[in-house]
């Protein structure tokens, strides 16, 4: 009689080191009948690294097939298999698709287990030496600048540490709007974060802004910008 039942793993994977994972990680990842990614060549360089085997069955998992991929992930919990869910870098379901198929998978009954680990939310907020009592995690702002300033303003009277993804291709505008909206506030914009040409930028908005402009920045950005408190507002 077989007593294998259904499970899904929510695997933490590294942000920019390899080196970044835990041993818990390696050992669920050496053991899993599949693997659901969103790109099999960034989840393969971990695999390689570590010497991981390769599991049963591999699966794209990503935002553009998740309400389809989703439901093939499902029928082979009903399987019974074991089915680790991966995104390119950091936490699934932090500004990754996640959240539908772990819901799912609980509202059905399956063990749903998360192994922790590299995450550029917290990372990004400690290395910008900002409070870290509270904070909020706004993901990606909007891309329009009039819908950017509104997601600012709500924030505007607010005491915690705000912290949002951003590109590079936005970044400038988005520091010149966060200065224009909330004032010229202490804050870090972490770049490549772990990565061998990680790089943190901190100081007051309004010098953020200047010297921001002036570089063509590639690469993951978060930034990390005070509340709402006078001890950190110019």
């Amino acid at each position: 009689m077989n007593d294998k039942k259904g499970k899904l793993y929510i695997i933490a994977t590294p942000i920019g080191n390899m080196e970044d994972i835990t041993l818990r990680a390696i050992n669920v990842l050496n053991s899993i009948d599949i693997l659901a990614c969103e790109d099999t060549r960034r989840t393969q360089k971990i695999f390689t690294n570590h010497k991981l085997a390769k599991p049963e069955r591999i699966l794209l998992y990503h935002e553009y097939n998740e309400k389809k991929a989703y439901l093939k992930v499902l029928d082979l919990l009903k399987e019974n298999k074991t089915i680790a869910l991966l995104s390119d870098a950091g936490t699934p379901g932090i500004s990754d698709p996640g959240y539908r198929i772990i819901s799912s998978a609980r509202d059905k009954g399956y063990d749903v287990e998360v192994i922790p680990g590299p995450n550029a939310v917290i990372t990004a907020l400690i290395s910008s030496g900002l409070p870290c009592s509270s904070f909020t995690f706004k993901g990606f702002a909007p891309k329009k600048k009039g819908q950017r300033k509104k997601f600012l303003e709500i924030e505007k009277e607010l005491p915690h540490t705000l912290i949002v993804f951003e590109s590079p291709y936005r970044i400038a505008s988005f520091i010149q709007d966060a200065y224009e909206v909330l004032g010229n506030r202490l804050a870090a914009i972490c770049i490549e974060l772990t990565k061998k040409f990680e790089r943190i930028y901190r100081g007051y908005l309004e010098d953020l802004a200047e010297n921001i402009k002036e570089k063509k920045e590639k690469g993951e950005i978060t930034v990390v910008i005070s509340g709402y408190n006078k001890k950190f507002i110019k």
